[in-house]
């Protein structure tokens, strides 16, 4: 039992440590409360292009989400149209003198007809629409009325920057002992897990029709998958007896990682969950601890947390076990205890928080060449996981005073609240949703 309560204490909170000396400080956060204030280098970010959402009758709920999307995207510089015409001009389509002298670079028209809803994206410069599709959206009363306008919101901004947005993604996280489910906006909350059950670790897998967690009584925790369609649950295979924690999937879905605890120590498993059989131990903890396992992008790498050399620090091996060394430098005796990590999408980092003057804050470490960088430094934080365009994390921070979601855009340090009724912990962010995905709203 001292061993399993190790093992939660590891998952959920992190060891006291002595301050942090960094080599190499980026910089770091800024929330709105203290806008302006950055510690370490400061950033020159790229010039993000003026956007305009034009005004119009009727689509009122379209145009809202779409605006709040394209600004949580972090890449427009939002400007307001007012009550400024939309039409007229040379053009007789648009007046894009007016967008012109408000600095716009792109303004978003929507317009309904029998085939939907179309959206159209100007170019203000060159005076002409860049792109237009129509998007056969659901009744406002239908559950997929949201999340079918952030697909469109994601294509706009492909349209303007050539990337996709983040807006069709969803958070999974733990409140109160049990799994939530809410759209990357903080909207549409949704708990997945019954009340009086205690669910731990949330995972999604790649396709977003399902998840992992740990189901925790009776001083046992199995790792079970849940249908987000259907909500039908299905055990992993050797995970029915002691304490299994932390699971993670892999790219493809075939296989589950996760930690198994006994009074030994706790150490990672593979078990292959399309076969339903063959457990494989990848790490010998020998009364040292190791847990919190993710997969790299392409399934041959897992980044995982271990004791083995004293307080938790950040570790990588090769997906069968082999190969182990620690990813993350650290200076024993000075630097505290890292937790959590998550390889970002394009396997380049990996972002894992560490103690830093008895407090939590959130670091990237460069796979290639090991380097350091601290995102933040206001307020506890902790419990990172990427969105599917590898530029912003949601993660755990007290900083409004409860524990609650926060995302953050790694280039700028821009962060924002996602508001949950609670205090919210470790956090899971989807990939973009497809439609199928999209379908699954229990």
């Amino acid at each position: 039992m001292t061993r399993t309560l190790a093992c939660l204490a590891a998952l959920i909170a992190v060891l006291p440590a002595a301050s942090l000396r960094l080599a190499e400080v980026a910089a770091q956060d800024t929330s709105r409360v203290n806008e302006g204030v950055r510690v370490g280098l400061e950033y020159q970010p790229g010039v993000r292009p003026g956007l305009v959402v034009l005004p119009g009758p009727g689509l009122d709920s379209v145009r809202a989400i779409v605006r709040r999307d394209l600004d949580y995207s972090d890449r427009f510089e939002m400007l307001d149209a007012g009550t400024a015409p939309a039409t007229g001009g040379a053009t007789g389509t648009i007046n894009y003198g007016i967008y012109k002298l408000m600095q716009a670079a792109f303004a978003v028209e929507f317009s309904e007809g029998a085939g939907g809803v179309t959206a159209r994206l100007h170019d203000v410069a060159a005076s002409k629409v860049r792109n237009q599709q129509a998007f056969a959206l659901p009744p406002v009363t239908d559950g997929g009325f949201r999340l079918e306008v952030h697909r469109m919101s994601d294509e706009i901004a492909r349209w303007a920057i050539g990337t996709a947005g983040i807006a069709a993604s969803r958070l999974l996280f733990v409140s109160g002992g049990r799994v939530y489910r809410i759209d990357s906006d903080g909207v549409d909350l949704l708990p997945l897990t019954p009340a009086g059950q205690t669910s731990l670790s949330p995972s999604w897998s790649a396709d977003g029709r399902q998840f992992a967690y740990t189901q925790l009584g009776e001083g046992r925790g199995g790792v079970a998958i849940q249908d987000l369609s259907t909500g039908a649950l299905s055990p992993v295979p050797g995970t029915q007896s002691g304490l299994n924690i932390t699971p993670a999937f892999s790219p493809d879905g075939k296989t589950i990682a996760y930690a198994h605890s006994d009074e030994t120590g706790t150490d990672i498993f593979t078990a292959n969950y399309a076969d339903r059989c063959c457990a494989q131990r990848l790490t010998v903890g020998r009364y040292a601890d190791n847990l919190s396992a993710t997969f790299s992008p392409d399934g041959r790498r897992i980044a995982f947390v271990s004791t083995r050399a004293g307080p938790p620090q950040v570790y990588v091996m090769a997906a069968d076990g082999t190969d182990q060394e620690l990813l993350a430098p650290f200076d024993f005796g000075a630097t505290g205890a890292s937790n959590a990590p998550e390889w970002s999408p394009d396997g380049a980092n990996v972002v894992f928080h560490r103690e830093v003057d008895r407090s939590q804050q959130l670091f990237l470490v460069d796979v290639a060449g090991r380097r350091l960088r601290q995102l933040t430094s206001a307020g506890r934080n902790e419990d990172a996981t990427w969105a599917p365009d590898g530029q912003h994390l949601a993660f755990v921070s007290d900083r409004s005073g409860v524990r609650q979601l926060w995302i953050i855009d790694v280039e700028t340090g821009r962060v924002r609240q996602v508001h949950t009724p609670g205090a919210a912990r470790l956090p899971s962010w989807s990939r973009r949703l497809g439609r199928t995905a999209a379908a699954s709203n229990p």
